[in-house]
């Protein structure tokens, strides 16, 4: 018979894997699970004995995860510890997330791929005709992934003003 702390543990480990798929270490996909799956906030140091992680990765990690919207931090009176819980309304963890990419360091990185491809395209630099037409082509595909990935972004975005429950009936009418 599967014990409790093997079926929490379980969802702990498929998180982390969900959060390494998407890019982020699997640290965050561990600490949410572990405060998503807690009926109360939780301190540092409990995050610490139910991950087994350390106390700077933790940390580390949590700064991420809030400024991410998807923790959040609770106070307790006469208690100097920090506390957290999760975000379980995923519509508005989602939005955070979208919002925080029209960061300026993100649209830079965008932009970084739309300059190199003129220079190339331009001619500018010292590379052979094979070399040049195969990173156009590679900048191109990349170009055009971040392109649906900013009109993604838009749309998700203004959903948000048709109001949560609009949408919500949206994709049950789509199922």
């Amino acid at each position: 018979m599967t014990t409790s702390n093997q079926i929490k543990q379980n969802f702990v480990e498929g998180m982390s894997g969900i959060s390494q798929f998407w890019g982020f270490p699997k640290a965050m996909g561990a600490i949410f699970a572990v405060l998503y799956s807690s009926s109360t906030p939780l301190s540092l140091d409990e995050i610490v004995e139910s991950t087994g992680l350390t106390k700077g990765s933790i940390s580390t990690n949590v700064r991420t995860l809030t400024r991410m919207g998807l923790i959040h931090p609770v106070t307790r009176i006469a208690d100097r510890k920090d506390y957290y819980e999760a975000e379980s309304d995923f519509y508005k963890s989602v939005q955070t997330i979208l919002k925080g990419r029209q960061n300026n360091e993100f649209d830079r990185a965008i932009n970084s791929v739309k300059e190199t491809l003129n220079q190339l395209e331009s001619g500018e630099g010292s590379f052979d005709k094979k070399e040049r037409a195969f990173l156009i082509e590679r900048l191109k595909a990349l170009q055009d992934f971040f392109d649906a990935i900013d009109n993604i972004t838009r749309a998700i975005s203004r959903l948000d003003s048709l109001g949560i429950n609009t949408v919500q009936s949206v994709i049950k009418i789509l199922k």
